[in-house]
C-alpha cells in the first residue's frame, strides 16, 4: 500500500525545512537544487527557480498538476520540474523528490562512476546501488527521459556532469537518502585514498537487505 499523501500545509513545511537543511549542510550552493512533495493523485508542490534553498518562504512555492500546469502560486517553478514529474509518473509510490549537488556524490556523477560497492551498512539498507543516468541538457525533457528507467528499481541516482536526485515515500525519507548518498560518496573517496577496495561479503549484504521490511523500506 502506498503512503498517504500529505496535506498542502505539511508538504510546504517539509519542503522549506528540507531545503534549509540541505543548504546548511552544503549539499547545494547559490540557487542550486529543487525539491517537491506530491499531495494527491494529480498535484504536487515544488520549489521555484532562481531561489536559494536556504532562504525560501512558503509564498514562493508553486503547486502543479502532473502535467506541469500551475494550480497555485505566482513564481516560475524550477527548471528541473520535468524530472520530478517523470519520477512521480514512473513510480506511484513516490511522495517526495530531492535534487541537489552534494560535492562528493557530484564528483562521482561527473566521473561517470556509479556508487555500487557495498561499503557502509546504512547505505546498503537505505540506498542499495546508485547508478549514473546519462547527461541531458538542464531543464530539457531529456533529463526526465534519462531518469525514467531508474525510478522503480532504485532509490537514488547520480546525474552525469550534474548532481544527484533521491526520492522516497516522504520528504524525510528522500532527504535522508540524499544525506546517506553523500556519506557513501565521501567514504568511498576516503577508501580510494587509502588504496583500499574492500567490500562487504555477499552474505552480509543479503542479511542487511533483509532488514529493509522491518525498517519500513520497500
Amino acid at each position: 500500500m502506498s503512503a498517504p499523501y500529505p496535506t498542502d500545509a505539511q508538504a510546504k513545511a517539509e519542503i522549506l525545512a528540507a531545503g534549509l537543511k540541505i543548504y546548511q549542510r552544503g549539499l547545494v550552493a547559490a540557487n542550486d537544487g529543487n525539491l517537491s512533495v506530491r499531495v494527491g493523485g494529480n498535484a504536487l508542490w515544488v520549489t521555484p527557480t532562481g531561489v536559494s534553498k536556504g532562504s525560501m518562504t512558503e509564498d514562493m512555492l508553486v503547486k502543479l498538476d502532473l502535467d506541469g500546469n500551475r494550480l497555485e502560486g505566482t513564481r516560475k517553478p524550477s527548471s528541473e520540474t520535468k524530472m520530478h514529474l517523470r519520477i512521480y509518473k514512473e513510480n506511484p509510490d513516490v511522495r517526495a523528490v530531492v535534487h541537489a549537488h552534494p560535492p562528493a556524490a557530484t564528483a562521482f556523477a561527473c566521473a561517470g562512476i556509479p556508487l555500487d560497492k557495498p561499503v557502509i551498512q546504512e547505505a546498503v539498507v537505505f540506498l542499495g546501488t546508485v547508478p549514473v543516468a546519462p547527461f541531458a541538457l538542464p531543464g530539457s525533457e531529456g533529463v526526465a527521459d534519462s531518469v525514467a528507467p531508474f525510478c522503480r528499481d532504485y532509490r537514488a541516482l547520480l546525474l552525469e556532469y550534474h548532481g544527484a536526485v533521491t526520492w522516497g515515500e516522504s520528504m524525510e525519507q528522500a532527504h535522508y537518502r540524499l544525506e546517506c548518498l553523500e556519506q557513501l560518496a565521501n567514504v568511498t573517496l576516503h577508501l580510494k585514498t587509502l588504496g583500499c577496495d574492500r567490500v562487504m561479503p555477499e552474505s552480509l549484504v543479503k542479511d542487511l537487505e533483509g532488514l529493509r521490511p522491518a525498517w519500513g523500506i520497500k
